[in-house]
């Protein structure tokens, strides 16, 4: 059974950075497609980006051009490199790993716990 371990979330004003941080283990990581998911207060769960184990990358309109994910299979980890901070980006960040990317976007395959990201205004 995989474990995901999510870390890098925290406080950061509004046109901020993050990186957070999702380290795998128990499964050969490199060939699934590992995503980023996040839920705010009050709010249905939200795709964010998600990365297939070929490469390909995937975001939700909301985040393109500010949000980036990448891979590196030596470290079994994913990256999501989150630039120009919003209010509206808080939340809490898990990420899920999966056979495939239709797999990931419908929620399927193991989860983390998360990682808190809260932007100030």
């Amino acid at each position: 059974q995989v474990q995901l371990v999510e870390s890098g979330g925290g406080l950061v004003q509004a046109g901020g950075s993050l990186r957070l941080s999702c380290a795998a283990s128990g499964r050969t990581f490199s060939t699934y497609a590992v995503g980023w998911f996040r839920q705010a207060p009050g709010k249905e769960r939200e795709f964010v980006a998600a990365v297939s184990w070929s490469g390909p990358t995937y975001y939700a309109d909301s985040v393109k051009g500010r949000f980036t994910i990448t891979r590196d299979n030596a470290k079994n980890t994913v990256y999501l490199q989150m630039n120009s901070l919003k209010p509206e980006d808080t939340a809490l960040y898990r990420c899920a790993i999966s056979p495939s990317i239709a797999a990931i976007r419908a929620g399927l395959g193991s989860w983390g716990q998360g990682t808190q990201v809260t932007v100030s205004s």
